[in-house]
């Protein structure tokens, strides 16, 4: 990061420990600053993310969906289909059809990706009613096709963020974790319903195009955040694992796995080094907040995720809902 840049992060953080009874070192100042220049690279990071998202979601809302009058799945999906009857602006039925599924997600799943959702919403609509865009095409199946395309790319985008712009997730992870359905299975239901909905007010062959606009904008959204399921399995190799290990439980909440390992990489005849590997399974949505906190433990560590089909137990749905910070 520039110095000037730096010199101001550590002013900031001097700034704050001035009413603390206790004066923190030099060292302790330091490591804060540098945790604070962490969290903002990704923050910056993280809405560079969320810009994209919002525009591909634009372009292809505005530029195959609306002028045809072609819906999709989830939030986006009920709101079209509101258009459709009724005729109120877009924008408007996307914030105001989005916003219980943020309250909820406030308490589901955290803060600060409530705020960020917010934010990813609230520019989506105002990109949506501001930004004006062609019409691309009136071939059905490109309008399918590519409509679904961009905007699962939107919504890829948008969660590679740390924040959504459709609030279907949010509902199905938290119906997942009151029941014994899985998200998957909340998700089909939901999409479900919206087609036959789709089917009976406007009309069946719209409702088809609906399904395959919803499939080429899933699987979008598996290509860009690298994997459909819910929740990832993670292994952090590092030589600050009892650190990341703290961070895991008393920062983010969630439980994890010490296994007992040995670094492969040695010279002939040199014996391998004993080391600890941490493991943990969280949701998606939780990505981003992981990658910050361990950057700030240590910015070199060895991190694999792996995308896990479902969980059952540990601290993933058995965790108290209002203790999730």
């Amino acid at each position: 990061m520039n110095p000037i840049i730096r010199n101001i992060i550590v002013e900031s953080v001097k700034r704050r420990q001035k009413n603390q009874e206790t004066k923190p070192t030099e060292k302790q100042i330091q490591k804060r600053a540098e945790n604070l220049e962490v969290e903002i690279k990704h923050e910056i990071s993280d809405f560079v993310y969320l810009i994209i998202g919002v525009l591909a979601a634009t372009f292809g809302l505005k530029g195959f969906l609306l002028p045809n009058s072609f819906i999709d799945g989830g939030v986006t999906g009920i709101s079209l289909i509101v258009r459709e009857l009724t005729g109120i602006s877009l924008p408007i039925l996307i914030f105001c059809i989005n916003l219980p599924f943020l309250i909820l997600g406030y308490f589901a799943i955290s803060k600060r990706f409530a705020i960020k959702s917010v934010l990813g919403i609230l520019l989506l609509s105002l990109s949506l009613y501001f930004i004006p865009i062609p019409t691309i095409t009136e071939d059905s199946i490109l309008i399918a096709t590519f409509g679904g395309f961009f905007l699962g790319l939107g919504i890829g985008m948008a969660i590679r963020g740390g924040a959504i712009i459709d609030g279907t997730e949010v509902l199905a992870i938290y119906i997942s974790r009151k029941t014994s359905m899985t998200v998957g299975n909340v998700i089909l239901i939901f999409n479900v319903l919206i087609f036959l909905t789709a089917a009976y007010f406007l009309s069946v062959e719209i409702a088809l195009y609906a399904i395959l606009t919803y499939f080429a904008a899933s699987k979008t959204v598996d290509f860009v955040i690298d994997g459909v399921e819910e929740f990832m399995g993670v292994t952090i190799i590092s030589e600050h694992n009892e650190e990341i290990r703290k961070t895991i439980v008393n920062n983010l909440g969630r439980g994890c796995t010490i296994y007992k390992a040995q670094n492969g990489f040695a010279k002939e005849g040199q014996p391998l080094k004993d080391t600890n590997v941490v493991y943990t399974v969280i949701t998606r949505l939780e990505m981003s907040r992981l990658k910050t906190e361990i950057d700030k433990v240590d910015h070199e560590a060895f991190i694999i995720m792996a995308s896990v089909k479902d969980a059952k137990g540990g601290m993933i749905k058995k965790k108290p809902l209002k203790k999730i910070k």
